[in-house]
């Protein structure tokens, strides 16, 4: 592949040029693609020939309306179709999500899609970047991330599970707690569009929870598990009121006729469907083994079909990216735009071994000087002075982290301080995120990281410590009673749920005493920000949250009546 196609990184607003733009720029055979996390195995080549026989009928005429394909597609996932709104990508989706339903500010831990962090700073929101921490494998503490959300004030949080890029997997019983504890918020948006590839829980799916809740969204791709991103499709599962609220939104005719006709095929391919997952489990597993192999590369465990790699100390991102495509026709995702990550890190998409032999063959001549070039153009001795470009980033990052989220949040785009209160948080081993209280939230084990060689280190020198000064006692902080609001005719009380039979995770000391019935107030407008201690949507205040039992485990609930196709997150199949 000739050297000027990598300049196509350089004249895209997108991460990576498109196939087709790589395609017209070469000889006419586009590289082996390990950038876009597409499901290699389906559709089968039978489905394809068969989507090829229909192709002039496909292009020529108008689809179906979005309301039919829609309930082909409930009625393949046992889902009730009020609950469910189709969308032209999840991308489209995202963006009616942030035009509809975030008021504010919106919360996010960062790596993650570009979109969430991206979307709302383009409509003047405040996102809170939540970042992951590289020294625990990128791993999401959800009680450091509810203690975040409730020292910024957000309005909104997300959750992508897995996470994009790094695979980070949280357990569907931490998600529903999570969930709980954010019952106050305006919104809770759980993306579970790489779901369907985890193997780490037979049904970690919480679209069920989801219907049950006032204030929160599941979203879900069809593009990425199906292996069709250029059909553009997704869906998003919520209760009535708000999947309606979106679905009324959308153009009636917002999806394309090859959607409909692949939705309409699935019901006579749901076996070879949850095949082609199960391979993808299985070729993620051989894909790990034989990167970890490789000198100084650290591979992070992941549930996606997609693996998050540090490339080794004296490796720069674009150079291995740029020569790997043009030495050996490989496309890969390099991270240095996304915030939270650096141009040391690549995701890695899994594919057949046949193609990772080829990618670790390219690696090893790239990286450790196999080949004619050499070995791939070390660091500067600037610390994070990467070549991507994206150094600013990576510097804000590092700067930030050291000291709480402060200057992240803010550089965002929030120009909203802190409160007063949380301006001092306690500060974890190594001096990262803030350690919260007791949030009743599990804590999750760290993701395992190999750790690099040690460099050798100067002698340190003593050096005169100074005396702190003595610090004032705290004051006691006054903390608003939590306010009942009158319950919106939009969004219906959920119907009491039995107290589940499972002890509650967190011990009994975690949770407060239930706070004594507030007199009532007038509420405030419906527009501008939300007073702090005030529920949004008429739900429970954090307070009467940790004074209940809502943190505790929710039952187990699967797909109710799914003979003859996976469930929602790929895991169970019949034969058919």
């Amino acid at each position: 592949m000739p050297d000027n196609v990598t300049s196509l990184f350089r004249s895209t607003a997108a991460h990576s040029p498109s196939m087709a733009a790589l395609t017209r720029e070469s000889d006419g055979a586009g590289p082996v693609d390990f950038c876009i996390p597409c499901n290699p195995y389906f559709p089968t080549p039978a489905m394809f020939e068969e989507m090829a026989a229909r192709l002039r009928d496909i292009i020529t005429y108008y689809p179906s309306s979005a309301d039919t394909i829609t309930a082909e597609l409930c009625s393949l996932l046992q889902l009730p179709p009020q609950c469910v709104a189709m969308g032209n990508g999840s991308t489209e989706l995202i963006t009616w999500i942030d035009h509809l339903l975030v008021r504010e500010s919106l919360a996010v831990p960062v790596p993650t899609f570009g979109r969430w962090t991206d979307q709302p700073m383009e409509t003047g929101k405040r996102v809170d970047m939540f970042p992951l921490q590289e020294s625990s494998g990128f791993a999401l503490d959800l009680a450091q991330y509810a203690e975040f959300i409730r020292a910024r004030g957000t309005r909104v949080a997300v959750i992508c599970n897995p996470n994009n890029p790094d695979g980070g997997f949280l357990h569907k019983h931490a998600v529903v707690q999570f969930m709980d504890a954010m019952a106050d918020l305006d919104l809770v948006v759980i993306d579970e569009s790489f779901l369907e590839f985890a193997d780490a829980e037979n049904e970690p799916s919480v679209v069920q929870e989801a219907m049950l809740r006032p204030n929160v969204i599941v979203l879900r791709s069809l593009g990425k598990n199906f292996g069709l991103h250029g059909i553009r499709f997704g869906y998003l599962v919520a209760n009535p009121a708000l999947a309606g609220r979106v679905r009324s939104m959308l153009p009636k005719w917002n999806l394309n006729s090859f959607a409909e006709h692949v939705v309409f095929m699935l019901k006579e391919h749901g076996a070879e469907y949850a095949q082609s997952l199960h391979q993808v489990r299985r070729d993620r597993m051989d894909m790990s083994g034989q990167l970890s192999s490789l000198p100084g590369l650290t591979v992070y465990p992941s549930q996606g079909n997609f693996l998050f790699v540090r490339l080794p100390v004296g490796a720069e991102g674009t150079v291995v990216r740029d020569r790997l495509l043009t030495e050996h026709r490989i496309l890969v995702r390099e991270c240095g735009n996304k915030i939270g990550s650096s141009s040391r890190f690549l995701r890695l998409v899994v594919r057949p071994q046949v193609d990772v032999r080829r990618l670790v063959t390219g690696l090893e001549q790239v990286l450790y000087g196999t080949s004619r070039r050499g070995a791939a153009v070390p660091e500067q001795a600037t610390g994070t002075a990467y070549s991507s470009g994206t150094a600013a980033v990576d510097r804000l990052v590092t700067q930030t982290n050291g000291a709480g989220t402060r200057g992240l949040a803010q550089a965002a785009g929030a120009g909203m301080p802190l409160p007063a209160a949380a301006s001092a948080p306690a500060v974890g081993p190594g001096g990262g995120m803030p350690v919260p209280a007791a949030a009743g939230l599990p804590q999750p084990e760290p993701r395992p990281v190999p750790q690099e060689a040690p460099r050798p280190q100067p002698v340190p020198q003593p050096v005169p410590q100074p005396v702190p000064a003595p610090q004032p006692a705290p004051q006691p902080v006054s903390v608003p009673q939590p306010q009942q609001l009158p319950q919106p005719a939009a969004y219906p009380e959920p119907a009491p749920q039995p107290a589940p039979a499972a002890p509650p995770l967190a011990p009994a000391a975690a949770f407060a005493a239930p706070a004594p019935a507030p007199a009532p107030m007038q509420v405030p407008p419906a527009t501008g920000p939300t007073p702090p201690g005030v529920p949004a949507r008429g739900g429970l205040t954090a307070a009467q949250v940790r004074g209940t039992d809502g943190l505790s485990m929710a039952p187990a609930t699967g797909w109710p009546g799914a003979q003859s196709w996976p469930d929602a997150a790929g895991m169970g199949q019949a034969a058919g």
